[in-house]
């Protein structure tokens, strides 16, 4: 899976995560993706951004010692920047990026 397809699969899972889609994160990668996306949501899409967060902390519940900084998961390259998440989240949820 190239950068792009994997960009937006895990831009589909916060998408339908936010919107009330049950299925908690697969991995590391995805809880901290949610994390992260709550983060960037949150003033324009708070109950998005409330399911992200809760889905997030139910896997570092599980899993502890894998939480790691924002800054760590960009640097990951996990994201590619906030403001593009922010922004293509925010299409995908129906609203207008600021």
């Amino acid at each position: 899976m190239g950068a792009r397809e994997k960009e937006a699969w895990l831009l589909d899972r916060c998408s339908a995560v936010g919107q009330g889609d049950p299925q908690p994160p697969r991995d590391p990668l995805e809880a901290h993706v949610f994390q992260v996306a709550a983060g960037v949501i949150r003033s324009t899409f708070p109950q998005e951004a409330g399911r992200l967060r809760q889905a997030s902390e139910q896997y570092f519940a599980l899993h502890p010692g894998e939480r790691l900084a924002t800054s760590d998961v960009v640097r990951n390259g996990w994201v590619a920047s906030l403001p593009r998440l922010r922004d293509m989240l925010t299409r995908r949820l129906g609203g207008v990026s600021r």
